[in-house]
């Protein structure tokens, strides 16, 4: 019988019931206490009259109500849907419409964008409520009897097309990931595992959050990332691994009183999301001489794990990102599905127990992206003689910035909701800290005018803050080819980091 996440915790709340599964906010939770807290509230949530298959918005900052929730709808036999909090009120209720969810967990200090939201839930719990709900003496709870393959987590992820695509992961697709990933960090109980990017991105969750629990060690839960703040706490909480986007390394090595602090119990610095260029890599190690490096790639739609690059390479692999994990399998293939040998670029395919399902209320996204059991990444890449993988360009035209995956095609889109504007293009413009952000190329109609300072205020009440456009320019007319796609490659060259 495959044992789920939920399965684990109750175990290790058996074994080490005195252990401590979450330090958050100065407040340590025990494995016992954490998963009675979990068992209350699947508790309550099946006595809310819901059914098999509904899925139950999330809609939080991190702290420990986040995973005693995430967990506690999966226990209760229903789904988890994490959403963005940094996403707009259009782009939330999109989500809410398109996913059908029946229920809404949320932190009351988010109801600005919620009252925004014209979506009406069957049931919505605030975490004042919770508080008290998980309090409560145990009632009976229902067990409910679950397949590895029933779909356990929804996160809403852009597609190459820009609109959003729920990915479907397993109960099986977490549990896989989190021993894939537990292994290649050999995490143990000993562990304390220090989050402070956001819960509700795959990464937090299943390749730091459920691996640590998986191997009963703690997870250290910050609601964000603050430089001073997270030095100290890093510190003061005896953290022992800590992930962070490349951006966040450069913000903490140029932080006041860095080399104050004291790491004695840091082991292992993983990073991601985002290309390290070779000089910040080399810093991070000389800054933490005795702390070792691992470079962590994957998608959503696998969980996400592919492949990793280990301290051993981290200095003379630049640019790859490691060799496939555990149980997994990743090739580079032609137009036609065929694997190029080494050296030959490709798209990267992976194929594991980490691969999702499929698309909610999709199937030809589903189609394209999953064939023969195979995942087709959209990103294309190579890999050496040696095995390693080089990323070469991401989906189309993606834009990462400090971590977070932006579409131009979601931008360019709210900029043709304006009157005024005719054409538009964004693409991604270099920069020092954030590794890229969204710059605009705007064409006016005849007779129109529009300043910049108009276009950012009018996306900022549309969009995420960080996918605003940092800069607009204005043009004559986009550059085009014969059939007339709008040749971005030509506008990048006009791009110099900031």
């Amino acid at each position: 019988m495959t044992k789920f996440m939920t399965d684990i915790l109750e175990d290790y709340a058996g074994q080490q019931p005195n252990a401590i599964a979450t330090l958050y906010d100065g407040k340590a939770i025990s494995y016992h206490d954490f998963y009675q807290r979990v068992e209350r509230f699947a508790t309550y949530l099946q006595e809310q009259d819901f059914k098999k298959d509904d899925v139950i918005a999330l809609y939080t900052l991190n702290s420990d109500l986040f995973l005693i929730a995430y967990l506690g709808v999966q226990l209760a036999g229903f789904i988890v849907m994490p959403i963005n909090t940094k996403l707009a009120a259009p782009e939330v209720d999109f989500i809410f419409n398109h996913s059908q969810a029946r229920g809404l967990i949320f932190d009351e200090r988010l109801t600005e964008v919620l009252e925004d939201v014209s979506y009406s839930f069957q049931h919505t719990i605030g975490f004042q409520e919770m508080k008290n709900i998980i309090e409560y003496d145990n009632r009976a709870r229902k067990i409910v009897q679950l397949e590895a393959d029933d779909t356990a987590v929804v996160m809403y992820t852009s597609g190459t097309t820009g609109k959003p695509k729920g990915v479907m992961l397993t109960h099986q697709n977490i549990v896989a990931t989190a021993d894939i990933w537990s292994s290649s960090m050999n995490m143990s109980s000993k562990d304390k595992m220090f989050i402070c990017t956001p819960l509700f991105h795959c990464a937090g969750l299943h390749v730091f959050a459920m691996p640590m629990f998986y191997r009963g060690g703690t997870v250290v839960i910050e609601e964000a990332f603050s430089p001073t703040k997270t030095l100290a706490q890093i510190v003061a909480t005896e953290a022992t691994i800590f992930f962070g986007v490349p951006s966040m390394y450069t913000i903490i090595l140029n932080t006041p009183g860095f080399k104050e602090h004291s790491f004695n119990h840091l082991r292992l610095l993983c990073y991601g999301a985002a290309p390290m260029p070779y000089e910040l890599v080399k810093q991070v190690k000389e800054a933490f001489p005795n702390v070792k490096v691992q470079n962590l790639y994957g998608q959503t739609e696998n969980s996400p794990a592919a492949t990793s690059l280990l301290d051993t390479d981290a200095l003379t692999k630049i640019g790859s990102v490691g060799k496939p994990l555990a149980q997994t399998e990743v090739c580079v293939v032609n137009s036609e599905g065929k694997t190029v040998p080494a050296g030959e670029v490709g798209e990267i395919c992976v194929r594991g127990p980490q691969v999702m399902k499929g698309y909610l209320r999709n199937p030809e996204e589903t189609a394209r992206a999953m064939r023969d059991g195979w995942l087709y990444s959209g990103d294309l890449g190579r890999f050496d003689e040696e095995g390693y993988l080089y990323i070469v360009d991401r989906k189309k035209d993606m834009i990462i910035r400090g971590g977070e995956n932006i579409y131009p095609i979601e931008i360019e889109e709210v900029l043709y909701q304006m009157p005024e504007i005719l054409e538009a293009a964004v693409v991604g413009l270099p920069h020092e800290v954030y590794g890229e952000v969204p710059k605009a190329f705007v064409v006016l109609k005849e007779g129109k005018s529009l300043d910049e300072n108009s276009i950012l205020s009018y996306c900022q009440t549309r969009l995420a803050k960080y996918k605003v456009p940092y800069e607009i320019e204005f043009l004559i007319e986009l550059p085009r080819n014969a059939s007339g796609k709008v040749l971005k490659h030509t506008l990048r060259p006009k791009v110099t980091t900031i």
